[in-house]
């Protein structure tokens, strides 16, 4: 049980980290060089992506193995 809650926590810090490291910077970015597009938003979509491609690791790493993979 204690295992999956600590694996909860780490997805869950794997994503809201990037997620939020990339809305600062996008707000700084908007805020110092503003224009037509949206550094806030696109650098959003990018944290979650990265924190989701990180958590996919971490979630491939700690779990059990897969005779599939190679």
């Amino acid at each position: 049980m204690w295992f999956g809650l600590g694996m909860f926590g780490l997805v869950g810090w794997s994503v809201a980290v990037p997620t939020v490291l990339g809305v600062a910077l996008g707000v700084w970015i908007d805020k110092h060089w503003p224009g037509r597009a949206s550094w806030t938003l696109t650098l959003l979509f990018l944290g979650v992506l990265l924190g989701c491609m990180n958590a996919w690791y971490w979630i491939k790493r700690e779990g059990p193995p897969n005779d599939g993979d190679a």
